[in-house]
């Protein structure tokens, strides 16, 4: 059989060692003779997987003391709601620093649930010279009393990603869905931090948050206990039973992120591997990207056609030769490869080649 490259924006691939341990312990995991979603969560066994767990993330993004590690339901989205609920409370307030389809539908959902009065807004991508490209604002102009500001690190539907630090004189919350773990940061200049799992991470339903402790005491909404930061915390993560299965494989995907050299190796790795694709782009006219260079996404390259009416052409083909999920969103159609960190740069290559040849074939 062939090799499949999977661009999907998420889910997404995970790591090929990882998906084939699972498979061998899928029915007998740490020799219990039954599988890890077969077993309790409060077993001393499903325990030490998930403090190990924990212990390998830490090390990975050099996690402070002063900050809980919690594994959660729900995804990224859920987080739109829990950050709210969790410290807006007493009427507190939120900036919202939006730049693309996710972090709208942040805000979206952060006035659904505080209301329109306690939320307040900046658009920072602008179109300059016919780029989508980000400015971010002098935050200590503002003279409000905030709670925190948010703001999504990497819009996977756009296509545009931050990599500047963002300054604020109120603490940070950041969607890291897309993004965490393919370079190196400063954990401590945040908040909060959050993740849906099924980019960088594993499988769909579980997110990571990483609070300051600070943030634990900031007041609340009314609220559903398992979403709850602090009872998530007390509780260990625990509170009710937490995605095992995925919690599982998260666990094998920081020891394999672990033992290919870290955060700092994956990060040379993600530079290569969109520096290969978006040479391609930029160097035949066949292809576009609509998006300044200082803000083109490592982990979500989208493109266009020249002529669209090749575009179903293009997906054909392109699956036919092993290279699969490759339509853009259907907000913004085009093309869009995702090439997280389990995409190896030779699934890159391969659609560096035959984008080249697609373009010879049809100029």
């Amino acid at each position: 059989m062939s090799t499949i490259y999977n661009f999907c924006a998420g889910p997404a691939m995970l790591p090929q060692p990882v998906m084939q341990k699972a498979q061998q312990e899928l029915i007998d995991w740490n020799g219990l003779g039954v599988s890890v979603m077969e077993i309790s969560h409060r077993s001393k066994e499903f325990i030490a997987l998930t403090q190990q767990a924990e212990k390998t993330l830490r090390e990975l993004m050099h996690i402070p003391q002063n900050y809980h590690v919690l594994f959660m339901h729900g995804g990224g989205r859920a987080q739109f709601t829990n950050v709210v609920t969790n410290f807006l409370g007493n009427n507190g307030r939120a900036l919202y620093l939006t730049s693309g389809q996710w972090s709208s539908s942040a805000v979206k959902e952060a006035k659904r649930i505080a209301g329109e009065s306690q939320i307040d807004e900046i658009n920072i991508v602008e179109t300059i010279n016919g780029l989508h490209q980000v400015c971010l604002p002098d935050l200590n102009q503002i003279n409000k009393d905030y709670r925190f500001v948010h703001y999504c690190a990497n819009e996977t539907v756009d296509g545009i990603e931050i990599f500047e630090s963002l300054t604020s004189p109120w603490p940070i919350v950041a969607d890291l869905s897309s993004t965490i773990m393919s370079h190196e940061i400063d954990v401590s200049k945040f908040g909060l931090i959050y993740a849906g799992a099924q980019k960088n991470i594993g499988p769909s339903g579980l997110s990571i948050v990483i609070v300051r402790d600070d943030m634990l005491s900031l007041p609340s909404l009314v609220q559903s206990s398992v979403m709850d930061y602090n009872i998530t915390k007390d509780n260990d993560s625990m509170f009710n039973t937490p995605p095992t299965f995925a919690w599982y494989l998260a666990a094998e995907v920081f020891e394999w992120l672990k033992s290919v050299g870290g955060v700092s190796a994956m990060e040379k790795i993600n530079q290569q591997k969109a520096q290969l694709l978006y040479e391609c782009i930029d160097l035949l006219p066949f292809y576009k990207n609509g998006v300044a260079i200082e803000n083109r996404s490592r982990m979500n390259v989208t493109f266009q056609l020249a002529d669209s009416a090749l575009d179903s052409q293009f997906l054909a083909d392109a699956e036919q030769a092993g290279l699969v999920a490759l339509k853009g969103h259907r907000i913004v159609g085009g093309m869009r490869a995702s090439i997280y960190n389990a995409m190896p740069i030779e699934g890159v290559q391969k659609l560096v080649v035959f984008m080249q040849e697609f373009a010879k074939q049809h100029s």
